[in-house]
């Protein structure tokens, strides 16, 4: 298959150069790196200018609220810091996309229903297109404009969080997006 970011075909550009950024369930983040040198990591890649390497970094830990972190071991951090160290090292680059592959799971019920709600709010000051993975339906509802069901890798619907609720396309999408009224008929 192809990979087209807007349109354009991106098969063949290394990893490192196309403008969409991962968030992994485990954060990926390096343990011999406190928290600025992982957040900055992208950025020296390019080989930013030191100066604004500071700036950026400053920048993107505030919008994370992990202001004064800088220093910090990652090993010293919860799983809630991890993970926002995580989206910082994703969105410091400024991408077209971030793909974000079940980064709630680890987190318990309090922190994770937090992190719905600035994760939204994030992507909307941003206007980055999240991409976001998860087999839990109430964070799908909850967190989405546009929604993919699929099975067994393929796409069954997509729609919104309203459509798809609402008019499922057929049983297994009406049992997999929550409690549903599924009443026989002919």
């Amino acid at each position: 298959g192809d990979i087209l970011l807007d349109g354009v075909r991106i098969n063949d550009i290394p990893t490192n150069k196309r403008d969409v950024h991962t968030v992994f369930q485990s954060y990926a983040l390096f343990p011999h790196m406190n928290v600025f040198e992982n957040v900055a990591f992208p950025l020296r890649l390019r080989k930013v200018d030191k100066k604004e390497v500071e700036q950026r970094v400053a920048e993107v830990l505030k919008m994370v609220q992990l202001e004064g972190y800088e220093k910090r071991s990652i090993r010293k951090l919860s799983g809630g810091q991890r993970q926002r160290v995580a989206i910082a090292r994703a969105i410091i680059n400024q991408p077209r996309v971030v793909l974000l592959d079940e980064p709630l799971s680890a987190l318990d019920l309090k922190l994770r229903t937090d992190m719905q709600y600035e994760l939204r709010e994030l992507q909307q000051r941003l206007g980055i297109t999240f991409v976001f993975v998860t087999h839990d339906q109430e964070e799908a509802l909850a967190m989405s404009d546009w929604i993919f069901v699929m099975n067994d890798g393929e796409i069954v619907q997509s729609g919104t969080p309203v459509d798809i609720y609402d008019e499922p396309i057929n049983h297994f999408v009406a049992t997999f997006i929550g409690e549903s009224n599924i009443l026989p008929g002919t």
